[in-house]
């Protein structure tokens, strides 16, 4: 079979892929805007493509499989996909991402950079045993997780261990023992109320856009952080800016966002309002989950989706 790799990310993947599959196949690349000879006519012929987008101008008319080698599908155009091609993602970047969320989340509390650049002037402001230097601990606070599939599961773990207080919110009934509470998304504002962190983990959907708005926004504390590594719009825009810029709330870590280059505009700001000039966000351009053993992990997954394929079998993470 042809297995076309779209695009910049995509590209990523593409080194040592052939070696993953148990039977040889066609691997070509083609870049995101079909720039090169022949490129479209790849695209268009492939059996599988590896991508993270599709545009209903240039479907994919022979394609089995459409494989993500991401989580999030809000790129594909469903419509323009021929009948009965499957569209299957993958994960991998859960351990990843939870790494960023602690790091971020520990840098509040442990302040590293700092220290070291005071004593390399001879200020001694941390030293133990002076009441100025006291600061504050990560396992002292509670965090609300929204969304419980991979992210948020493996989050949780990590903010256990940490001692964190761990509320979880999710479309089905979450049970465990571990948590201090639990919630429908219907009840992100009660659970906004009890927690010092609130992080968004889920994908976009109809069902999601916006479903943290100004009444869970307003909800939290005045020192709460708000942090998103799901997908940006989840989180309505409007009413994230309103609460930091007026700082109503203690601050932000963003990583997913609003706005993101385009072959047009390769360099934008990440937001349709101006969260750059704040000083009480910290940006990240959409990083948390993109390590070596993400990329490892998932080219493991594509390629047994790959082989499955070839063997007739059913697919594994198809979607929606």
């Amino acid at each position: 079979m042809k297995i076309v790799f779209h695009g910049a990310n995509a590209l990523t993947f593409f080194e040592g892929f052939e070696t993953l599959l148990e039977t040889p196949h066609e691997l070509v690349t083609v870049s995101d805007t079909f720039d090169g000879a022949g490129d479209l006519e790849h695209y268009q012929t492939a059996e599988i493509i590896v991508g993270t987008h599709s545009r209903a101008e240039y479907p994919p008319t022979s394609a089995k499989l459409f494989q993500l080698p991401a989580a999030g599908y809000d790129g594909v155009h469903f419509p323009s996909l021929p009948e009965g091609c499957a569209v299957c993602n993958c994960f991998g970047h859960e351990n990843a991402i939870a790494e960023y969320v602690m790091a971020a989340l520990l840098a509040r509390h442990v302040p590293l950079a700092e220290a070291d650049r005071q004593l390399r002037q001879g200020d001694w402001h941390y030293w133990a045993g002076g009441p100025s230097g006291l600061r504050t601990e990560l396992g002292a606070q509670s965090i609300g997780i929204v969304g419980h599939g991979h992210i948020g599961r493996t989050l949780a773990a990590r903010a256990l261990a940490f001692g964190m207080t761990v509320h979880v919110a999710n479309r089905s009934p979450v049970s465990t023992p571990d948590y201090a509470a639990t919630y429908g998304l219907a009840d992100l504002t009660e659970m906004a109320s009890h927690i010092d962190v609130l992080i968004n983990t889920l994908p976009l959907s109809d069902g999601t856009a916006g479903i943290i708005g100004a009444d869970v926004l307003n909800a939290l504390g005045a020192e709460a952080i708000v942090m998103n590594v799901g997908r940006g719009p989840v989180i309505d825009e409007d009413a994230l800016f309103e609460v930091l810029s007026t700082r109503r709330i203690g601050g932000a870590i963003i990583d997913t966002w609003y706005v993101y280059p385009t072959p047009d505009q390769p360099n934008p700001m990440p937001g349709h309002k101006p969260f750059h000039d704040l000083d009480n966000v910290t940006l990240t351009p959409h990083m948390s989950g993109w390590t070596n053993g993400t990329i490892t992990r998932r080219q493991q997954a594509m390629a047994r989706n790959v082989d499955r394929l070839a063997r007739g079998q059913s697919l594994k993470n198809r979607v929606p």
